[in-house]
C-alpha cells in the first residue's frame, strides 16, 4: 500500500486525477471504477479541465459506479446516476451508454445485482477503482459487520452513514436507509484503487486502515493484502498516521 500526502485538497484532487489520466493513456478503453461523495468532487473538476485541455479522452472509456441508493429514481437530485452525471459526464467526451450506476429502482434487485456483477466481468474487469471511505471504516456501502459480501448486493446503511448523508437532504426522513453496493470482491479485483480522503474528519479512520490489522468492523483495512493500492490523503487527514 503507497500513501501520498498532498498538502491539501486541491493537491490531493489533481494527484488523484494524474492517477486516472495515466491509466487512460496507457489504456484508451480504460475501464474505470468510480465514486461519489464530496470528497472526488475535486477530482472530477479536475479531469473536466483536462479533457477541456484534450490532455485526456474518454471517447472509448467504460465506467461502472460503486453505488447507489435504493428506491430513488435515476432523475432524483440526490441519486448517484444524477451526481455523476452532473460533476463528470455531462462535462466531457464519454459515450454515456458506456456508464453505468446500479439501479436503485431495478423490479428485480436480485438480478440487477447479478447482471452488474456479469457486465464488469464482462468488459475484462475495473483496470482502476476510486474509493473515498466512511468515518466507520466503509468502502461503497460496504458498513461495518461480523462478514462481509463478495458480490453486488443490497445493503442496510448504518446510522452513522444515514447521518453522514442527512446533510445532502432536506430532514432525516428523507435519506435513503438502504443502498445497492458492489461488494468487497468486486472492489477486491480491480487491477488498481486509489483511495482519497480529505480534512481532520478523515484522520481517526486513515490511522485504522493503516493500522497492520484486517478488521471487518473495519472494511477497508482489507485494501492492505491488495497488491496495488495507493492512498492520496491531505495533510490534515494524515495527522494520525505514525
Amino acid at each position: 500500500m503507497k500513501m501520498i500526502v498532498a498538502r491539501d485538497y486541491e493537491e490531493l484532487s489533481k494527484k488523484a486525477a494524474d492517477k486516472i489520466v495515466q491509466v487512460i493513456e496507457n489504456k484508451p478503453n480504460a475501464v474505470l471504477g468510480l465514486a461519489t461523495g464530496s470528497t472526488p468532487v475535486g477530482m472530477y473538476k479536475q479531469l473536466v479541465a483536462y479533457n477541456k485541455d484534450k490532455l485526456v479522452d474518454f471517447s472509448y472509456v467504460t465506467t461502472f459506479n460503486l453505488d447507489e441508493y435504493l428506491g430513488i429514481p435515476a432523475e432524483h437530485p440526490q441519486s448517484y446516476q444524477y451526481f455523476m452525471k452532473d460533476n463528470l459526464f455531462n462535462h466531457i467526451n464519454i459515450d454515456q451508454s458506456k456508464t453505468h450506476v446500479p439501479n436503485g429502482m431495478a423490479e428485480d434487485i436480485e438480478l440487477e445485482c447479478k447482471t452488474y456483477d456479469e457486465m464488469i466481468r464482462a468488459h475484462g474487469g475495473i483496470d482502476i477503482q476510486v474509493l473515498g471511505i466512511g468515518n466507520n471504516g466503509h468502502i461503497g456501502f460496504n458498513e461495518p459487520d461480523d462478514e462481509l459480501i463478495v458480490g453486488t448486493h443490497v445493503t442496510s446503511l448504518t446510522q452513522d452513514t444515514i447521518k453522514a448523508n442527512a446533510r445532502f437532504f432536506d430532514s432525516m426522513d428523507e435519506v435513503p436507509t438502504k443502498a445497492i453496493t458492489m461488494g468487497l470482491g468486486d472492489i477486491m479485483k480491480a487491477k488498481e484503487i486509489i483511495l482519497i480522503a480529505s480534512g481532520e474528519a478523515k484522520a481517526d479512520i486513515i490511522s485504522k486502515l493503516l493500522a497492520g490489522k484486517i478488521d471487518t468492523q473495519v472494511p477497508a483495512s482489507l485494501l492492505q493484502v491488495h497488491p496495488n493500492v495507493t492512498v492520496i490523503v491531505d495533510e490534515v487527514a494524515a495527522k494520525l498516521i505514525k
